[in-house]
């Protein structure tokens, strides 16, 4: 349960609006203080194939540590997704919707996930849409930040976080329940075809290293978590990391690994890190 929440819980993260006019994942961080240099690494949480590039292995071999959206070895952090995954307020999927659209959900979750809706009935309807994310794939789920994992373990390197689980939790506060039901509905319509298609599409795009072809992309995506929410789902958290970042560089050579879509933009990791002074440069 703890890796399928981890997983799924940053997938309308990664790959949302980025943009750069380097076709790179990958990028040193350097100067502002700086002794050695730190690498910036957009990942994508879910996908068929979490090969890490040789770059990227080369970069973790040149830092000291890893440091990822979550503290991923936190042994508390399921708990703490558990405790904030209820919606609030008494608020319930079936008072969000129609009587025959909830049976229609009912119906889905149950072929899907094993689950009725009723018995899901008070989770964030996102919550309850990124279960499924298993099901929109043609094969066993891997993710990179799971590799990263391994790679430091291997290293015998300090894994770290970014954020906190409540921080990442509260986004989905700030998203209405509404329009995640909304979602939630267009996926059981669709018998997840839409999202299948979608998310094989956004896999193709990320093994291209092109984040401006990403931001084109879900420019026109139909759903709203990836097309609406740009400041709950990033630009504000972007703002956030930045003093992090800024400190955990400067005590030691960090690899930071993050939804790519934290990468490009005007308010993106890379473009603010420039702002701030330090030297940020694609690896080919």
């Amino acid at each position: 349960m703890k890796k399928i929440l981890t997983l799924v819980l940053g997938c309308v993260f990664g790959l949302t609006h980025a943009q750069t006019n380097e076709k790179s994942l990958l990028w040193k961080i350097s100067g502002n203080g700086l002794t050695t240099p730190s690498y910036l690494f957009g990942t994508i949480h879910i996908t068929c194939d979490a090969t890490l590039p040789e770059k990227v292995k080369v970069a973790m071999d040149k830092t000291d540590q890893l440091c990822l959206e979550l503290d991923m070895d936190d042994t508390s952090m399921q708990t703490q997704m558990m405790s904030r995954m209820m919606m609030n307020d008494g608020v319930t999927m079936e008072s969000l919707t129609s009587k025959e659209d909830f049976t229609l959900v009912d119906e889905f979750l149950t072929k899907n996930l094993g689950f009725s809706a009723k018995m899901l009935n008070t989770l964030k309807p996102f919550m309850v849409s990124a279960m499924l994310y298993p099901k929109m794939m043609d094969c066993p789920m891997q993710s990179v930040e799971s590799e990263l994992l391994k790679m430091a373990s291997s290293q015998k390197e300090e894994t770290i976080g970014l954020e906190t689980v409540a921080e990442q939790m509260d986004v989905f506060e700030a998203i209405p329940y509404q329009e995640q039901m909304n979602e939630l509905i267009k996926t059981a319509k669709s018998d997840l075809n839409r999202d299948k298609k979608e998310l094989q599409d956004m896999l193709d795009l990320y093994k291209t290293e092109d984040v401006a072809a990403m931001i084109e992309f879900t420019k026109k995506s139909d759903n709203a978590m990836t097309s609406k929410y740009d400041d709950e789902l990033l630009n504000n958290r972007n703002k956030n990391w930045i003093a992090r970042i800024d400190k955990i560089a400067k005590e030691k050579p960090t690899f930071f690994g993050v939804g790519a879509a934290h990468l490009g933009g005007e308010l993106g990791v890379i473009r603010l890190l420039r702002e701030n002074g330090f030297t940020v440069e694609p690896v080919f």
